[in-house]
């Protein structure tokens, strides 16, 4: 069988540039060295090379994360160049990056969500409409953005301006979210057409965290995660249900990992990663792992799945 030619887009110019490599080394040496020719790329600094060689590349994988890579930019870069990639297109990848937008298509969807307030920088914010209408604790993050970065839990109205300023540092809108205090929960998808949902994982940072935040995720020891998720039958089918959802409602393709909150058998959707992390110890990894899908084989998948889409 004729090698496929593989273009691995990682690095970038995005907050999350070194998750992005070093997911990116661990796809590299994931990928099955008999079926692909694998060429690496780093849009911080290959992109003249990439285009310069678009004739010669059957599709990309881009392992990169946030703005710049994840957002859709890239991804309408390849399709200028006629280069297949795995996941989503601009479109679904633009609105999952934009939680604004992802919040309209969740509620479109019927999909529930905590309530939650968008302010530009040139909003006023009244600190005690906020609390009032969203209660307390409240979540801000910026409105583009991914890996938790820039998101602050705010338990005092005192420190909602500074929670505001710090997210705007990241991007020129924020959103302010009512807090669920709840069992943290992430469903993987696989598929185009047919979309196969993996094993829900129970996330479960260390007492030192509010949250699943950036240190959290990319910290070892610092989080343990549970698959599958200590949840019943039915919460299992209704989490494998919204991640579905919430794909289609954002138009992605290929793959997505949805995040979830459950409190009292009640589930919110927080967003949806069109590229999760992809080291082998990953989340969505760790579900196909569950299911019975090596590291290798869905890298395999994730291809195939792109080139069907062309």
């Amino acid at each position: 069988m004729e090698k496929l030619t593989v273009a691995l887009l990682a690095g970038g110019i995005s907050s999350e540039r070194e998750v992005s490599l070093n997911s990116g080394d661990q796809v590299y040496e994931a990928l099955d060295k008999d079926k692909y020719d694998i060429l690496r790329y780093d849009p911080k600094t290959d992109l003249p090379r990439l285009v310069q060689d678009a004739d010669r590349i059957d599709i990309a994988m881009i392992i990169l994360h946030g703005p710049y890579g994840e957002d859709g930019t890239v991804q309408g870069l390849l399709d200028l160049l006629h280069i297949p990639y795995q996941g989503s297109g601009v479109l679904g990848s633009s609105l999952a990056m934009n939680k604004a937008a992802t919040k309209l298509m969740y509620e479109k969807a019927g999909i529930p969500v905590p309530d939650y307030r968008i302010f530009s920088r040139y909003d006023p914010i009244d600190v005690d409409a906020c609390a009032e209408k969203l209660g307390s604790p409240l979540v801000v993050k910026p409105v583009v953005g991914g890996s938790s970065v820039g998101m602050s839990i705010v338990r005092s109205a005192a420190d909602l301006q500074g929670a505001v300023e710090k997210a705007f540092e990241f991007d020129s809108a924020v959103m302010v979210e009512a807090y669920i205090e709840g069992v943290e929960l992430t469903g993987g998808v696989v598929g185009n057409r047919e979309l196969e949902a993996y094993p829900i994982i129970e996330i479960i940072p260390d007492d030192a965290h509010d949250f699943f935040d950036y240190e959290a995720k990319y910290t070892a020891g610092v989080t343990q995660e549970i698959c599958p998720a200590r949840i019943d039958e039915e919460l299992t089918h209704k989490a494998q249900s919204y991640a579905k959802k919430a794909h289609r409602a954002l138009f992605c393709r290929g793959y997505s990992r949805t995040d979830m909150i459950l409190r009292d058998r009640e589930m919110y959707v927080l967003e949806t990663n069109t590229i999760p992390g992809m080291t082998a110890t990953s989340l969505l990894p760790q579900a196909a792992q569950a299911a019975g899908v090596d590291f290798t084989s869905l890298l395999d998948k994730l291809i195939e799945l792109g080139m069907e889409e062309q």
